[in-house]
């Protein structure tokens, strides 16, 4: 049998991914909406932003377990299929705590993507193009908060936002159970059965990723509110100015994860980067306790940087598990990230209503820094 076209079977990955952005990270576009529609608060309203995140929690290692043992065809279909449904159940609940409810399911169900897309790309590609490849694939993060930055402020209701999110992970996994075709598993990076958490650099590079979820969500979740609260900006404007920064930020990913594969080492330029990140955001964070225009655009700058190194760990990680535990990495990799995503909006939301918008932006360049110093050295690759 003729082996696919990689960049065809990464763009199917990519699109599972996006589609699954679409609604877990594209919520807070419907901050607005929400409060306003229900009568919530900030951050009553930031539950709800991270109620998919916090459904992930139960089922990521789960379904990477499932993606190692059955393919990554099944376990994309299945999970896309579930979130769509459940979207739609969503979008027809009226009360708030069932809405929750159903968006954290919906979560769970969607986090299926996380490891089998990973795998699609560890399976198809060699090592020496492999971080470019992954970055592809994580630019559908940003891409997918794009499009719900393009679509959701045009939608009248929440409830016709979810539907059209239903209607996009329905389709995908349509597209996916049709076109996707598993790797060979001899293809994948590594051999080694044994877990790979008996060494520490799987460790320190979960607890990395985990302090610089902080930044990416403080600046995604409160950009909107922030540049329409405060900067006093149009929400049409301020949603636009947004939606570019996630293309922007997809490009970021490109540039690192081709930077990553010209010096041979994910961990180096992870560790540049969160230094980076931290002096912007408290570069923001001094601008916004001072009130200054300039921190629209420091703002934005942010939320680019945040972004850009999301790859490297990724791709770190699936290649220190091996092929037999890289969707379980995976799994344990987003399980991390998202049990701080699910707490940082509705935690930030209480500290910026407590103290404002400058504190919260400085505890999250400082937590970017020490996640420069918790990752691993580059001894401790797989090179």
């Amino acid at each position: 049998m003729r082996s696919p076209n990689r960049w065809v079977m990464l763009s199917l990955g990519m699109s599972a991914q996006g589609a699954a952005c679409v609604f877990m990270f594209g919520l807070p576009f419907l901050l607005p909406a929400l409060q306003s529609g229900r009568g919530l608060s900030l951050a009553q309203a930031g539950l709800l932003v991270g109620a998919p995140s916090a459904g992930m929690l139960a089922t990521l290692i789960a379904w990477g377990w499932v993606a190692d043992r059955y393919g990554e065809r099944l376990a994309l279909t299945s999970g896309l299929a579930l979130a769509g449904g459940l979207l739609i159940a969503a979008a027809m609940a009226r009360q708030t705590v069932v809405l929750g409810l159903l968006l954290a399911l919906a979560g769970a169900a969607g986090a299926s993507v996380n490891a089998a897309s990973g795998r699609v790309v560890l399976g198809w590609f060699p090592k020496e193009k492999r971080g470019l490849a992954m970055s592809w694939r994580q630019t559908a993060q940003p891409l997918g908060v794009a499009a719900a930055g393009v679509l959701v402020p045009r939608v009248a209701t929440v409830s016709a936002a979810l539907f059209w999110m239903a209607a996009i992970c329905l389709v995908t996994a349509a597209a996916v159970a049709a076109f996707v075709v598993d790797p060979p598993r001899a293809q994948a990076a590594g051999a080694s059965s044994g877990s790979p958490y008996r060494e520490p650099a799987l460790w320190r590079v979960h607890g990395a990723s985990m302090l610089l979820v902080v930044p990416q969500f403080v600046t995604a979740a409160f950009a909107l509110t922030y540049l329409v609260s405060v900067r006093h900006w149009q929400v049409g404007t301020a949603s636009a100015l947004i939606a570019g920064a996630q293309f922007a930020g997809a490009a970021g990913r490109l540039a690192c994860g081709r930077w990553s594969d010209v010096v041979g080492s994910r961990m180096r330029p992870m560790r540049q980067l969160a230094l980076v990140n931290g002096a912007v955001m408290l570069l923001l964070a001094a601008t916004a306790i001072r009130g200054a225009a300039l921190s629209s655009a420091l703002l934005v700058g942010a939320m680019v940087v945040a972004m850009s190194g999301n790859g490297l760990a990724f791709t770190a990680v699936s290649e220190l598990a091996g092929a037999s535990w890289a969707g379980r990495a995976m799994g344990a990799q987003n399980t991390g990230q998202n049990l701080v995503a699910a707490a940082t909006p509705g935690a930030i939301g209480a500290l910026i209503s407590a103290s404002g918008f400058g504190p919260a932006f400085a505890l999250a360049g400082a937590l970017a820094w020490a996640a420069a110093l918790v990752t691993p050295g580059e001894r401790a690759e797989s090179y």
